[in-house]
Parts: structure tokens; C-alpha cells; sequence
């Protein structure tokens, strides 16, 4: 349960053969990744769609749950589950840490507070009082205490700050760094709630950071749900004994594994995208746009008004196209009251898949 944290990068060797071998994998899928997004026109399409499931998924080990239907009802402003909501609001944070980190090429104690306020909007603060600590969900028993003085809070979090935007504190590789950064800012666990959401977006951002994904679209949190007690064993294995290889060499295995899902994800999608863009630029060829294509996958779930707004297209005209791609089958249309909303089922299947 004791354990005093070091400053970054004064934590001993960690890149040894094992974690070097591993590393060179999971940069190798990480590259191809970043190669086979460049071949999406849109990549707002997976923006939209893939940081959805990584917000899902991400809530899922915070223990809440929501289904497709009802994550992508709340993008369309329908009355939705609270769990729903939480997980548009990941989603939302992730994007603003996207932003954020594009727009000044670092990435700061006072970003985090911005995307911890879209994740808590009524907790957004560094931890000021003591009491806090993390326990095993089963058994209530205590593991672990975090910092509990501010001020060794505040001089932690300066120093992770430094370590993640200054590459001349250590030469490490930066998948081995995006592991070590996760560990010790769940470690300090500054904030009162929604330390583990932004622990998560933080690697996805430090990904983007050091260009090595021009798009925070690696589903990280996939692979950690299905491995939450292996994940949760050897962050506490680094406290309890040093064990750093373990730890490193699990995220470089997320990392890996998550790379190899997310490229055939994407060449599924991409096959989709081309067979729509063909049958509709041969059926409907007169309806056919660009913007109209990238609406039906940016919004998995979409409606007369997104047509409107990304076409710049009339009520009626939006209506129509949409009409179109119901009637043949390419859209499911379901009527919800007064309101109608279109289903891209074929790309929803795409999404769930395990």
C-alpha cells in the first residue's frame, strides 16, 4: 500500500531486451495504422465513430455501461440512459484534448483540468484534502494510497508535465514513455474523480504528440477492458516490487494488439465506404456527393438535419436522399414520435464486432 513516487526519469533502467523487442512490434502495427489512415478521404468519419467505442469501452472499466443503440441515440440529442451522456462526454473530452494538443503541440497540467472539465464538470480540480484512496472493487481492501499534500501533488504533476513534453529528460522510446506516463499519473491520482478516464485520453493525446497517429483513433481501452485485472495487477506490480518490464511490456501489447483490430477495422470500413460510393454513383448518380457519403459513416445514427447541415441541402432534398438509401436497403429508417432518424446497420455491425 506504501509506496513513494519517484520523479520521472529517475526510475532505473526499464528499456531492457525484452521490452526493446517489444516495443519494435508495437511501433511496427502502430506505423502500418497510421499509414492506412491516411487512405480514409474523412478522417473525421473515424474520429466520430472510433472515439465512441474507445469512450464505451473506457466508461466500461469505470463500470458504466451503455449499449450501441443508445450511445449513438445520444448523438442525435434523443432522451438517453446517464450512462450514455457520460460516455458522449469521454468521447467529447478526448476530442478537446485532440485539440488542444494540435493547436500547441504540447501538452499541459492545465489541458488535462480543460478535459477533466468536460469529464467532471463539477469536480474539475486538483486534489486539496486528504482521504483519498483506491480499493479493490471486490473486497474493499485498500491497495494503494496516492499523494495526499497538495504540494506534492502540484510538484508530481510539474514533473510528469516536463517529462512528457521535454524528450531530452530521457531517450526512451515513446511507446515504452506513453506506459510509464500512464503509470505515474494514475500514481499521483490527482484529481478526486475521473483519474482513469484521463489517464486513458492522455495516452491516446501523447500518441498524437510524437506523431506517431495523426488521429486519436487506437480503441486502447478495448484491450484493458478485457484484461482489467492484468491491467490493474501490474500497475500495482511497478508499486509493490519494481516490476516496470511487466507493466511496459502489457501496454506495448495493447498497444500492438489494438493497432492490428483497428487496421482491419478500417479496411472494413474503407470496403464499405467504396461500395456504397459505387452503388449510389451508379443507381442514384444524381444524388451522389461527397459530403453526403462521409454524413452517412461520420454519423453511424443520422438524420434529415446532418444531411441538411453537411450537404447544405434543403429540408426536403435531405429528406429525399435519405429515403433513397432506406428504400434500397442501405439505411434503416425508424420513426421515434414525431421524428425519423436512419440507421448505417452495416457499419453498426462493423462496430461491434469483438
Amino acid at each position: 500500500m506504501s509506496y513513494r513516487i519517484k520523479e520521472l526519469p529517475n526510475i532505473g533502467e526499464v528499456e531492457t531486451k525484452t521490452v526493446l523487442k517489444k516495443s519494435l512490434q508495437a511501433n511496427k502495427a502502430l506505423a502500418e495504422l497510421k499509414g492506412i489512415l491516411a487512405t480514409i478521404p474523412d478522417q473525421n468519419i473515424l474520429i466520430n465513430t472510433l472515439s465512441l467505442q474507445e469512450a464505451k469501452d473506457s466508461s466500461a472499466i469505470e463500470n458504466v455501461i451503455t449499449t450501441h443503440d443508445e450511445l449513438f441515440k445520444a448523438s442525435l440529442d434523443l432522451q438517453v440512459s446517464a450512462a450514455a451522456k457520460e460516455v458522449q462526454s469521454y468521447a467529447a473530452a478526448l476530442k478537446r484534448g485532440h485539440d488542444l494538443v494540435k493547436q500547441y503541440g504540447f501538452l499541459s497540467t492545465k489541458h488535462l483540468l480543460q478535459i477533466l472539465d468536460i469529464l467532471e464538470p463539477t469536480n474539475g480540480a486538483i486534489r486539496r484534502l486528504p482521504g483519498t484512496v483506491l480499493k479493490n472493487q471486490q473486497t474493499g481492501e485498500v491497495v494503494y494510497m496516492p499523494p495526499q499534500d497538495y504540494d506534492e501533488i502540484i510538484r508530481l504533476m510539474s514533473n510528469l508535465e516536463q517529462f512528457i513534453n521535454n524528450d531530452e529528460l530521457a531517450d526512451w522510446d515513446s511507446l515504452v514513455k506513453m506506459a510509464i506516463i500512464h503509470f505515474q499519473f494514475e500514481s499521483i491520482h490527482p484529481f478526486f474523480d475521473g483519474n482513469g478516464r484521463t489517464g486513458r485520453i492522455i495516452n491516446l493525446l501523447y500518441l498524437v504528440l510524437k506523431n506517431l497517429l495523426d488521429v486519436p483513433v487506437l480503441y486502447l481501452s478495448r484491450y484493458i477492458v478485457r484484461h482489467k485485472g492484468q491491467y490493474y495487477q501490474k500497475l500495482q506490480a511497478v508499486r509493490d516490487n519494481n516490476d516496470w518490464e511487466s507493466w511496459i511490456c502489457f501496454m506495448l501489447e495493447a498497444v500492438e494488439n489494438t493497432a492490428l483490430y483497428t487496421i482491419d477495422l478500417i479496411k472494413a470500413i474503407r470496403v464499405l465506404l467504396e461500395e456504397t460510393k459505387v452503388w449510389c454513383q451508379e443507381s442514384h448518380p444524381k444524388i451522389y456527393s461527397r459530403e453526403l457519403l462521409d454524413n452517412l459513416f461520420k454519423h453511424p445514427y443520422t438524420k434529415i438535419e446532418f444531411v441538411m447541415q453537411d450537404c447544405q441541402v434543403t429540408r426536403l432534398t435531405a429528406a429525399k436522399y435519405l429515403e433513397i438509401f432506406a428504400e434500397n436497403n442501405l439505411l434503416t429508417k425508424v420513426k421515434l414520435g414525431k421524428t425519423n432518424y436512419f440507421i448505417n446497420q452495416r457499419l453498426i455491425q462493423l462496430l461491434m464486432q469483438q
